[in-house]
């Protein structure tokens, strides 16, 4: 089978091509300009600065936030944020996905079983069964919580893990997670990365990290990103630190 020159599915096209993008809110500067190529499948890992700015640029890039300037091509369609939207998933950023401390896992689980039931159909209370198929793609050979668990119990690698998997239910194309720089444990965030490489197999995953990446752990593409905390604010910090 050939296919034509403009056919969105060509391995050498970009899953996602963001050229000169950025994002400005009412009270002011969010982040950019910023260009990203996000090739098809495996791990694309965003490096560059924590905050409400890389934030951004994950959102966008998953559809959820409509950039300011420049503009996105993905899956074929340029500046089509709906579209985007309905062939990704976004999961471990708060703005997002938080999830309630003070709640059982088995609550979370029944929640989201529901939201993506249609609204004729009765499901009833998750099961463990529900729970394995749910989180067992995104845990490998991690221990799966205990449905009576409290969110707030979790381990911050099995919270996150638990986030990516209620979120990845249906698997779209796409699969972009918080950074994994923002767990604690350095361990943890290596874990969370290697799990992410094996979605990578079957998806095109998107994550971020401040620094650099190991070049064994597996992940297909480093893309470094500047512009992603206003200039004025980091001149401020920088001012702050050197007192």
């Amino acid at each position: 089978m050939t296919t034509s020159p403009d056919d969105p599915h060509r391995a050498d096209i970009p899953l996602i091509q963001a050229d000169d993008i950025g994002v400005d809110a009412s009270w002011g500067h969010i982040y950019g300009p910023a260009s990203v190529t996000v090739r098809r499948g495996g791990v694309t890992v965003i490096r560059g600065a924590g905050g409400r700015g890389r934030t951004a640029l994950l959102l966008t890039l998953a559809g959820r936030m409509k950039p300011t300037t420049g503009s996105v091509t993905a899956f074929g369609r340029t500046d089509d944020p709906k579209h985007l939207f309905a062939n990704a998933t976004i999961a471990n950023i708060d703005e997002v996905d938080g999830i309630g401390q003070t709640i059982r896992v088995h609550d979370v689980v029944t929640e989201q079983l529901r939201w993506r039931a249609p609204w004729y159909r009765w499901v009833p209370q998750s099961t463990q069964e529900d729970l394995e198929r749910i989180c067992r793609p995104v845990f490998g050979d991690f221990t799966v919580p205990s449905l009576q668990t409290m969110v707030e119990e979790l381990p911050e690698l099995t919270g996150a893990l638990l986030r990516i998997s209620l979120a990845n239910i249906d698997r779209p194309p796409l699969l972009v997670v918080g950074g994994v720089d923002e767990l604690a444990s350095v361990a943890a965030a290596h874990n969370l990365l290697e799990r992410l490489v094996v979605l990578g197999r079957d998806q095109t995953v998107i994550t971020a990290d401040v620094n650099a990446v190991a070049s064994d752990t597996g992940v297909h593409r480093v893309v470094d990103v500047e512009n992603l905390t206003d200039q004025e604010f980091a001149v401020l910090e920088q001012e702050a630190l050197s007192r």
